[in-house]
């Protein structure tokens, strides 16, 4: 296929334009670099089959020739990049999805709407099944995320049914791995760069609220497992694996072997006190069920970032506008 990947340049992004790689297809990534890295893809350009567009997708989607499907994966993401990018978080999940449905139907192509769990908010239904219609404050601060990505969602489904597109949306999960940014806010770069530097770890509330984190390796074959079905979804895609917050911290330091300390604070307005998808549909539809067990997904996390130490654990507040408060925030 010929596959569009906005967002290609992030850390889904940059993992999905891999995969499709090596599988042969032919990847035009879409980024305006405002959270992706171009460090991600270096090694990728490499290749005739690759191609790089820095553009902001809720501007413009240059992308003139025929295409086979659309991965609409951009977005700010982690609570620190959405926060100083509100008006741009909403752009690209309202004008920046109607852009890339405006190409799947020019061309007949697949699209696939990359959402989130956060579109069930602090959720008063455990653990979340798709048809959970969420308990979100519209606008509270974590709402110009939210409401994007639910506003993109319904964008998406409104395309299929008026204009005939073939759509598809995946609600993400806490997803980790490498090339995560080590101080995006998120609460395993967090933890993990926080242990490595012997610095407290920063626990928001009193650690007992949960996640459920699946490995990016395990992420990325069900997006892939999405593009290539014609099933409209929502679908969950997860690991149903469920851990609190101080659960997660002692796993990371084990792991790292380090002595820092739990740091407590309060807990940011309308952080989700649980989150564990329900993934029947996922398995059924798909054929997809992540593999990767938490521990050895950490190690793996650990050992990039440990490799990657001198250029990828200082802050890179100079790289993007604004600053990057650190804290263990899923």
């Amino acid at each position: 296929m010929r596959v569009v990947v906005t967002g290609g340049a992030g850390f889904l992004g940059s993992h999905l334009c891999e995969t499709l790689l090596n599988r042969q297809d032919e990847v035009i990534c879409v980024d305006d670099l405002s959270t992706g890295r171009l460090a991600n893809i270096a090694h990728l350009l490499v290749d005739q089959r690759f191609e790089f567009r820095r553009a902001d997708v809720s501007e413009e989607l240059p992308v003139p020739d025929q295409v086979d499907a659309v991965a609409h994966l951009a977005s700010a993401a982690s609570p620190p990049d959405y926060h100083r990018r509100p008006l741009q978080t909403l752009g690209v999940g309202s004008r920046g999805t109607e852009n890339g449905l405006r190409l799947a139907e020019r061309d007949a192509a697949r699209f696939v709407l990359a959402s989130t769990s956060e579109v069930y908010g602090d959720p008063k239904v455990h653990p979340q099944p798709e048809e959970y219609w969420g308990n979100v404050n519209s606008i509270g601060p974590r709402s110009v995320y939210d409401e994007a990505k639910r506003f993109a969602e319904a964008m998406t489904m409104a395309y299929a049914r008026t204009c005939g597109v073939n759509a598809g949306v995946v609600r993400i999960f806490n997803t980790y791995g490498p090339r995560m940014r080590p101080h995006d806010g998120r609460v395993v770069t967090s933890f993990i760069t926080q242990a490595l530097a012997g610095e407290p770890l920063t626990i928001f509330g009193d650690g007992s609220q949960t996640r459920s984190f699946c490995y990016v390796d395990d992420l990325i074959r069900g997006i892939v497992a999405m593009l290539d079905s014609s099933d409209p979804g929502p679908i969950n895609l997860g690991n149903p694996g469920e851990y609190s917050v101080a659960e997660l911290a002692g796993l990371v330091l084990e792991i790292t072997g380090s002595t820092s300390v739990l740091d407590y604070h309060d807990l940011p307005v309308d952080d989700p006190t649980r989150r564990r998808p329900v993934i029947d549909r996922a398995r059924d539809r798909l054929g997809w069920v992540p593999v990767v067990p938490a521990d050895e997904g950490l190690q793996r996390t650990v050992d990039w970032l440990r490799a990657e130490r001198d250029g990828v654990l200082p802050r890179l507040d100079t790289d993007h506008a604004g600053t990057t408060p650190a804290g263990a925030r899923a």
